[in-house]
């Protein structure tokens, strides 16, 4: 091969994504949305909730304390099933949505959208728009005014992803506490690796990766397809309204009034480009359905812009499904619930959420449990009578410190013997072991095979548990 043969480039060299900003109704929800989960997520550590034997945090991860606080619940490791249930109702939503309205969770609520958005943000502040950052990101390193405004975004960059790092931490501590400990170096090892890693990855995210984290890295945008169906709401650009017969063309004279465009078989797209300029993910909508579409909507807002200057109706780029487009008239979109797959997701949702709205408002304040000691199963005594001897553990989950008493029915008075615990104190998430045991006469044994243990809280909360005695005819 001659030597002067070019190296043939096998990978296109990435080409840097640098949204406009734009204003309209889906940038608008977009900030919203933005405004309310970083108000949610940088407020609730500094949230009061009083406790009686916690913190007044609102929301804590007692890691120590083996129990997650948040607001009244408390949560224990036995409660892994809650965690199991949250999981598939968290994945049933998101496969009903996306059934119903494509990647809107990508494009609105997703945490690598928030913070990119949050990022691009910082950079339009402290760089300007689109055509300044593009001039900044072509001239030299050498060039004074690159050195300062780059050298603050990535210092504003690095800010937020320290305070959205301290801010995780914060949720397993009390806060006040655990930010002067941090600050004073007193903190566990733990909080200072963590921190460390979630202000690289973050910063690496949200600031350097951006679009390759949606296109590359999230697996939805992978396996999302098998989710679409044909009547899936998502953003589509209306071919046939846009590039008429002859294709999009720019408005120049002559091609400037709608009319005069379907004269000439043009369709309504002018080629301005602005819906790619404003995408985050760097697409032409154009193009078609592409799975790096996150549906953030910024497309729809920019077209319906440049519509509004035109003169020209609304829509063309638009939330609608494959099926409305196909048709001769599209039909105004609507949402189309009525499938089997949607039916099934929200059936599914509204049963394991209802099952868990019901196991959360009917839990017990304890849990217990009552072991039969079988190493011996039963002694006989010297006065011939029989004992039977039981564990019973009480753990309380009741959220503050309790009383329980135990008692026994079915049994003639006197023959169970809790030593000095007819009462016991347990603190909150604790748990203790009463050994109790049942001493019955000869006569009284030969004829009781079972009873119940009674065993009630302060509250007046009570559990009845059958429990077997046992004697030589049954043992």
């Amino acid at each position: 091969m001659d030597s002067q043969t070019q190296e043939l480039q096998l990978y296109a060299k990435r080409a840097t994504v640098v949204p406009r900003s734009i204003k309209g109704t889906f940038r608008n929800f977009k900030t919203a949305v933005l405004l309310l989960g970083f108000s949610v997520y940088f407020g609730l550590p500094w949230l009061p909730w009083t406790r009686a034997d916690a913190p007044a945090q609102a929301v804590l991860f007692d890691i120590p304390g083996r129990r997650f606080l948040i607001f009244d619940l408390t949560i224990y490791p036995q409660d892994i099933f809650l965690l199991s249930l949250l999981l598939f109702i968290a994945a049933a939503l998101l496969f009903f949505v996306t059934a119903l309205v494509g990647r809107a969770f990508c494009g609105y609520f997703c945490f690598q959208t928030l913070w990119t958005d949050a990022f691009i943000w910082l950079e339009h502040w402290l760089q300007g728009e689109r055509p300044q950052r593009l001039k900044l990101a072509k001239a030299p390193w050498s060039n004074g005014e690159k050195l300062l405004k780059v050298g603050a975004t990535r210092l504003a960059w690095l800010l937020l992803s320290f305070w959205t790092a301290m801010t995780f931490v914060l949720y397993f501590g009390y806060a006040p506490e655990l930010l002067a400990r941090f600050f004073q170096g007193e903190a566990a090892t733990a909080a200072y690796i963590a921190v460390a890693t979630l202000t690289v990855t973050t910063f690496m995210a949200a600031g350097l990766l951006r679009e390759h984290v949606c296109m590359f890295i999230c697996p939805y945008g992978r396996f999302q397809s098998a989710m679409y169906d044909p009547e899936t709401l998502t953003v589509h650009y209306d071919r046939r309204r846009g590039e008429g017969t002859a294709g999009r063309a720019p408005a120049r004279t002559g091609l400037r009034t709608r009319e005069e465009r379907q004269a000439k078989g043009h369709g309504d797209c002018i080629d301005c480009g602005l819906c790619v300029q404003v995408c985050p993910v760097g697409i032409d909508i154009r193009n078609g359905l592409q799975y790096s579409c996150i549906a953030c909507g910024l497309c729809i807002d920019a077209c319906n812009q440049i519509m509004d200057k035109m003169g020209y109706p609304r829509g063309l780029i638009r939330y609608d499904s494959e099926v409305n487009l196909a048709r001769p008239q599209p039909a105004p979109p609507r949402l189309d619930w009525r499938r089997l797959k949607v039916m099934g997701y929200g059936l599914a949702l509204v049963l394991m959420t209802g099952f868990m709205a019901y196991d959360l408002t009917h839990r017990r304040s304890f849990e217990h449990s009552i072991q039969q000691v079988r190493q011996p199963l039963y002694v006989v005594l010297s006065d011939g009578s029989i004992r039977n001897r039981y564990e019973i553990r009480l753990t309380n989950l009741s959220g503050a410190e309790d009383t329980y008493t135990v008692s026994a029915r079915g049994l003639p008075p006197g023959a169970l013997d809790l030593g000095n615990f007819e009462r016991v104190t347990v603190r909150n998430g604790k748990s203790v072991t009463v050994q109790a045991s049942v001493k019955l006469d000869p006569e009284t044994a030969a004829r009781t095979t079972e009873f119940e243990f009674v065993i009630r809280n302060r509250r007046g909360e009570t559990v009845v548990d059958t429990a077997h005695f046992f004697t030589r005819k049954t043992g």
